[in-house]
């Protein structure tokens, strides 16, 4: 199996510009392909991990990835999959996320002499002319076009800023420049990017007369890439002081039994063979698979040390109920009240077990919470902080606990 079809085996491949020449340049170790990253937040999140593992697929083929930090189209913010416009973030804050991402995004890929590079569009977006832009380039884009985009009609209705009209423009003019500086002849993106990713192509073609090549890959399903990195109301990030690896772990341990394979099959690095095995799996057999997708990428994130720590304690825990290393909340004397308590409420909202107050009362209310193992139904419980000191499991439903302590 050559690599472009593995990539099809595992379902990466939505759409592409010219698919037989796209195929040749992959299998041969020819792409030199870019995917962009805005820097939206100081860490990636798992909705990036489509992204990092698919350049980690490449680069293994022989192929250059280029890790394109969007600096400058940050600052104008993309309105695809959006219903409203992005908060406005400062140069520094888009500066410090961009130095976040370059560390995270080593573990994937390798930086080392002529195998990747790491650029920053800001370098060429924010020294632009306006002007000068606007009738170089402006004359190559269809106003009819753009406003056909998905990414633009499901905005018009909540009012579309002038700003973010400017995004396709923009990302095309990545592309465009990319090409001439660095020969990248090939970009990839979600399949929400699409039109965006036929505009830098059609640019190129428009303004060098050359043949450049877009291809997408799809985010999982639509339900569930539009929702991979978040749960409970949180993002799942990729640094370990956001997300602990324990919690990382249980997010893919708890994804639904009809994307475990889909996922084990589009982000692990397992042959596709062994995976293929697993299609008739069903029942308990799916909670294996869970298990093997958790482990798998809680390994790529974190390494086989912290990977084998989150299985251990997850399998005491929900297993054997042994003493497990469970992820713990530590609350501060200041979180007690003047009585030396700490409420119910308090306590699912300090621990992460649930988004709000009025979220803990439901969870109460519903009886989906425990405190070492006994149902707690009064939204008025409180606890003391001597008895919080050698730690409480608390749990939301049957998959959510966290160790509370008071320090």
């Amino acid at each position: 199996m050559t690599l472009y079809e593995e990539l099809k085996a595992r379902g990466l491949v939505a759409q592409v510009t010219d698919e037989a020449e796209i195929s040749n340049m992959v299998n041969a170790g020819k792409a030199k392909f870019y995917i962009g990253f805005d820097c939206t937040a100081d860490s990636l999140t798992a909705g990036h991990f489509m992204a990092l593992t698919l350049m980690k697929r490449l680069q293994a083929g022989g192929n250059k990835p280029y890790a394109l930090i969007g600096g400058g189209t940050t600052m104008i913010g993309d309105p695809s999959g959006r219903t409203d416009m992005r908060k406005m973030l400062t140069k520094e804050d888009i500066d410090h996320n961009a130095a976040c991402f370059k560390a995270q995004m080593e573990r994937f890929i390798d930086f080392g002499e002529d195998k990747a590079k790491m650029m920053n569009n800001a370098d060429w977006l924010l020294g632009l002319n306006y002007v000068e832009l606007l009738r170089d380039v402006g004359a190559c884009f269809s106003v009819n076009n753009m406003l056909r985009a998905e990414c633009y009609k499901q905005r018009m209705e909540k009012g579309l800023s002038f700003l973010e009209f400017n995004y396709m423009i923009m990302q095309s003019y990545d592309f465009y420049h990319l090409y001439k500086t660095e020969g990248v002849n090939m970009q990839f993106g979600g399949d929400d990017q699409w039109s965006n990713m036929l505009g830098g192509t059609e640019l190129i073609r428009r303004k060098l007369g050359a043949d450049a090549h877009a291809m997408t890959i799809t985010l999982l399903t639509d339900s569930q890439g539009k929702k991979m990195g978040k749960t409970a109301g949180n993002a799942v990030w990729l640094d370990s002081k956001k997300t602990s690896p324990y919690d990382f772990y249980q997010y893919w341990r708890n994804v639904g039994d009809s994307d475990v394979l889909k996922c084990i099959r589009m982000l692990t690095f397992l042959p596709i063979e062994q995976i293929n095995e697993m299609n008739s799996w069903e029942g308990g057999q799916l909670n294996k698979a869970k298990e093997i997708l958790a482990y798998e990428l809680t390994a790529l994130v974190h390494g086989r040390d912290e990977a084998e720590k989150a299985e251990a304690s997850a399998k005491a825990l929900f297993g054997a109920g042994a003493d497990a290393e469970i992820p713990t909340t530590v609350l501060s004397s200041s979180d007690l009240s003047d009585d030396g308590t700490v409420d119910i409420l308090t306590v699912l909202v300090k621990s992460g077990l649930t988004a709000s107050k009025s979220d803990a009362r439901r969870a109460v209310e519903q009886g989906g919470v425990t405190v070492d193992g006994e149902k707690v139904t009064d939204i008025k419980a409180v606890f003391s902080g001597d008895a919080l000191r050698e730690g409480k499991v608390v749990r939301r439903g049957k998959k959510a606990f966290k160790k509370v302590k008071v320090d």
